[in-house]
């Protein structure tokens, strides 16, 4: 079979049986694609396996429809409407196919940067293969994100507040989503005290089959926040050493909420290869934005990391005018002035409550929109202050804005507003043991629903950017929560076969003796 370099349209002229079999099973799904509302097959579904740069046409590769397919439960696929029942065989033909012939990462991260999927990797890196299962995702009642988006928001405000009392002069760049997902992650495979202290922290709208489907429409709805002029990707995955046991109950809940897989590295017998293929993932899943998360000594022993990557591109409704970019004054955190390069434009809404100005600069398609919220002047009369913004006050701020009912006439406000690029990676263990979340970290944790393995989180680690300029938004982020294993293997029950024994083979179905043997002597 001809190679191709993994993220790239496979060529129509291979010169396989085998591969012209594969482009028309793919080619034949497209329709397929279309009514599962999977999204466009150039770049990946929100919380699907890998991120693969949009490719320049929309011609299907293997890769892209593996990612945006394997998330779909059969059930779903078995379901949909209008789907007749030999192209329903050869979806899930396909389907199984992918999962198959799974992932493989490039051991030349810094010289590829991407995750090599349903192919080969580049001739010039030497791949490391990855086994990856994935659990069975529940069918679950419809079910409103909002409650889940007001949630990720208090927990962003609650992380935001902690970060800026503690460095009161310094830039912060967080994302909501990508903690919570990463904590949530987590919070699925927690039991007793440890989910109640985490449910409370990450202020969770529900809790058992109610929040797994709360969950599932929160991905639903950020799998549909893509359109032309946006971008927003991203992948959910739970790494675990192949010498771990983790519940398969577990797999079925992280499917079910989060879309996500367990991938097999060796945390445990060696870490600077899972950390390296970690980081394979989230550097393709984030653009090569975050290139590193983890590095080599990060994995503080953990025999489990769960992860999250979210990247976004998104373009201006309307962009502003390079010419009209201007230096200007600016007063910094710790008092002294700088100069900023301010962008200058008009046409906006405005609200303002509680002491806060709200300026909304919508991207294109309307479904995102970036607030700016400005507070009042005296609320830096001592520098370093971090004026807290509840989520009261926001509430009415984007009441306000929705309802164009801001202080002045939809469309009168003018802006300028600085053009910045941030960047941070933090450890966020202490943070988050300041929030409430201290149990989770401790030995009297109790995370034995991912595994009767499983100790408590060792590590929590937090990147993420964000470069605003006169075209738009560019961000990525991505977080790693890292579960310990227990001090002690866990005992398992032991079967030793030391005396003549039977073995039965049979279909599983009816029932029927396919071979029957007695062992009297193995030697």
């Amino acid at each position: 079979m001809e190679q191709k370099i993994p993220g790239q349209p496979f060529s129509h002229s291979v010169a396989t049986g085998a591969a012209r079999r594969w482009m028309t099973a793919v080619l034949a799904a497209q329709s397929v694609h279309r009514k599962l509302r999977l999204g466009p097959f150039a770049g990946q579904a929100r919380n699907g396996s890998w991120h693969l740069a949009p490719a320049a046409d929309t011609t299907p590769t293997k890769a892209t429809f593996c990612a945006r397919l394997l998330p779909v439960p059969a059930n779903r696929i078995a379901a949909s409407e209008g789907m007749s029942p030999g192209t329903q065989r050869n979806v899930a033909a396909t389907r199984l196919s992918c999962m198959k012939n799974m992932l493989r990462v490039a051991a030349g991260v810094a010289a590829a940067g991407v995750v090599a999927a349903c192919g080969s990797a580049p001739a010039t890196s030497r791949p490391l293969s990855l086994a990856v299962s994935y659990g069975t995702a529940a069918g679950v009642p419809a079910a409103s994100p909002l409650p889940y988006g007001a949630a990720d928001t208090a927990f962003g405000l609650d992380v935001l507040g902690a970060w800026c009392r503690q460095e009161p002069h310094a830039n912060i760049v967080l994302s909501p989503e990508s903690l919570a997902t990463g904590l949530g992650l987590a919070y699925l495979g927690a039991r007793g005290a440890t989910a109640r202290a985490m449910a409370r922290v990450l202020h969770l709208p529900a809790a058992g089959p109610e929040l797994e489907a709360g969950l599932h429409a929160r991905s639903a709805a950020l799998r549909g926040l893509d359109g032309p002029g946006v971008t927003v990707s991203g992948s959910d995955r739970v790494w675990a050493d192949p010498s771990l046991t983790t519940q398969r109950s577990y797999l079925d809940d992280v499917a079910t909420a989060y879309g996500a897989g367990l991938w097999r590295v060796p945390l445990q017998s060696d870490p600077a290869r899972a950390a390296a293929q970690i980081d394979a993932a989230i550097a393709a899943a984030t653009h090569g934005h975050i290139p590193q998360l983890m590095g080599p000594d990060s994995l503080n022993g953990s025999g489990w990391v769960l992860t999250d990557a979210l990247y976004l591109h998104a373009a201006w409704a309307s962009p502003f005018q390079a010419s009209q970019t201007a230096a200007g004054p600016f007063t910094t955190a710790a008092g002294p002035r700088a100069s900023a390069q301010f962008m200058n434009g008009g046409g906006f809404r405005s609200a303002r409550a509680g002491g806060w100005t709200a300026v909304s600069l919508p991207y294109r398609g309307g479904k995102l929109a970036m607030l700016a919220l400005l507070p009042a002047a005296s609320s830096a009369a001592s520098p370093g202050g971090c004026p807290a913004l509840s989520t009261a006050t926001l509430g009415r701020l984007t009441t306000a804005l929705a309802r164009g009912a801001g202080d002045r006439t939809p469309g009168e406000t003018a802006i300028a507003l600085p053009k910045v690029s941030l960047r941070s990676s933090v450890s966020m263990q202490k943070l988050l043991t300041r929030l409430g979340l201290g149990i989770a970290f401790g030995e009297g944790a109790d995370f034995t629903g991912l595994s009767p393995q499983a100790c408590c989180i060792a590590t929590v680690i937090h990147a993420a950017t964000l470069a605003v300029g006169e075209r738009g938004t560019v961000a990525s982020a991505a977080t790693a929560a890292g579960i310990a294993p227990t001090a002690e293997p866990v005992e398992l029950n032991r079967v030793v076969f030391d005396r003549p024994y039977l073995l039965l083979v049979t279909d599983t179905a009816t029932g029927e003796p396919l071979f029957l043997a007695r062992v009297a002597n193995p030697g």
